[in-house]
C-alpha cells in the first residue's frame, strides 16, 4: 500500500510539474537573472567606488572623507541592485522601498546634527579651505589646525589647549586664515606725551624700521597720528614682514620702538599706552 502511495505521490508530481513547466522555467529564468544582476550590480559598484575613491585621493581629498564618500556610493548601488534583483523574481518591492524611504527619513531626523557637520566637513575639505598647520580663527577660536575630520576640526590654541569644533559651525561662521599669504602687517599703537616733537617721533620711528631687515620695504610703510587728546598723541605705525617672521619682527620693534624714544628723550605716556596683538 506504502508502495503505491509513493508511486501515486510521484506521478501526482510529474503531471504538476507538466502542467506548470512554463511558470516554472520563467521562475527559474527569473531566477538566475537575479542572480546576475547581484553578481553584475556588486561588480559595478566595487568598480565605480574604487574609481571615485581614487579620484578623490588623487585631487588630495582626504582618505577619511575619499573613503567615506566611495563606501557610501557603493552601498547605494547594492542596494538598489538587491531591489531590482528581488523584483526579477516577482517580490513586491513597493514595500521595501517604502520602508528604506521612512527609515532613512527617522535616520536623517536623528541624525540631523551629525549629517549637517558630514556635509560641511566635506565641503571644507574639497574646497580645501582649511589645511592642517594654518594659523586660523574659526569664529572667535584662534589656533592651528591639526586635523579636519569628517565631522569636526580640532585646533591648538597658542596656550597649548586643543578645540573641537564642529564643522558646521565653522561653515556657517566667518573663517579668517592667516597662514594662507605669505607676508603680513604689522600694526602698533605707541601713546607718547601731548608735549613731544611729533617731527621728531617719526623720524625715530622711521629710523628704527629701516634698520630691520625683516620688514618689506617695498611694502607701504605708514607712520601717522591716529588722534591727539589732551595727554598724549597717538601714532599707528604699520610695515609687512613675513608670515613666519610676524611675531619676532613685532615684539622685537616694540622693544627697539622704546629704547629709541627712551634715548631721545621722548616719553611714553604709560596711562595712555594701548598695544594691539595680532596674531
Amino acid at each position: 500500500m506504502e508502495k503505491f502511495n509513493l508511486i501515486y505521490d510521484i506521478y501526482h508530481i510529474n503531471d504538476w510539474i507538466a502542467i506548470n513547466r512554463e511558470i516554472l522555467i520563467n521562475y527559474i529564468i527569473n531566477i538566475i537573472w537575479a542572480i546576475a544582476i547581484f553578481i553584475i550590480g556588486k561588480s559595478i559598484a566595487k568598480i565605480i567606488s574604487n574609481g571615485i575613491n581614487k579620484v578623490l585621493i588623487l585631487r588630495n581629498i582626504d582618505i577619511t572623507i575619499s573613503n567615506f564618500i566611495s563606501s557610501i556610493i557603493c552601498y547605494s548601488i547594492i542596494t538598489f541592485t538587491v531591489i531590482a534583483s528581488l523584483s526579477k523574481i516577482g517580490v513586491q518591492t513597493t514595500s521595501i522601498i517604502a520602508v528604506l524611504g521612512t527609515a532613512g527619513m527617522a535616520m536623517g531626523l536623528a541624525l540631523q546634527g551629525s549629517l549637517s557637520n558630514l556635509s560641511a566637513g566635506i565641503i571644507l575639505v574639497t574646497l580645501r579651505t582649511l589645511r592642517t598647520g594654518e594659523y586660523v580663527d574659526l569664529g572667535g577660536i584662534l589656533g592651528t589646525i591639526l586635523n579636519v575630520h569628517i565631522f569636526y576640526t580640532i585646533l591648538k590654541t597658542v596656550d597649548g589647549k586643543i578645540a573641537v569644533i564642529p564643522n558646521s559651525k565653522i561653515i556657517n561662521g566667518s573663517i579668517i586664515n592667516y597662514s594662507r599669504e605669505p607676508i603680513r602687517r604689522n600694526e602698533f599703537i605707541i601713546v607718547v606725551s601731548y608735549n613731544s616733537d611729533i617731527d621728531l617721533v617719526k623720524k625715530i620711528i622711521k629710523q628704527v624700521i629701516n634698520k630691520e631687515n625683516r620688514v618689506i620695504k617695498d611694502k607701504d610703510i605708514i607712520i601717522g597720528i591716529k588722534k591727539i587728546d589732551l595727554e598724549a598723541i597717538y601714532f599707528t605705525i604699520r610695515c609687512w614682514s613675513k608670515i613666519d617672521e610676524y611675531n619676532s619682527v613685532y615684539w622685537d620693534l616694540m622693544s627697539k620702538f622704546k629704547k629709541s624714544l627712551d634715548k631721545n628723550n621722548i616719553n611714553i605716556n604709560c596711562n595712555k599706552i594701548n598695544i594691539n596683538v595680532f596674531l
